[in-house]
């Protein structure tokens, strides 16, 4: 009897931890997204600024080669 007595209160220890592990996943999933989004957006910014950094560069140029 006391073994099967045994798995009831791991399984009742297990559930809790299930439930964390879960709610841990769901915010590594959250900030690994969050991360991402921030990645792009400062993507998106600094290839904007490259491209105006490059035009500038080219107005510069553009009275020399005439």
């Amino acid at each position: 009897m006391e073994p099967a007595c045994r798995k009831d209160k791991q399984k009742q220890k297990d559930t809790p931890n299930r439930g964390e592990r879960a709610k841990q996943k769901s915010a590594q999933q959250e900030l690994k997204q969050r991360q991402r989004a921030e990645i792009y957006a400062l993507n998106k910014v600094m290839t904007e600024l490259e491209q105006q950094q490059f035009e500038a560069f080219c107005k510069q140029m553009q009275p020399q080669a005439e």
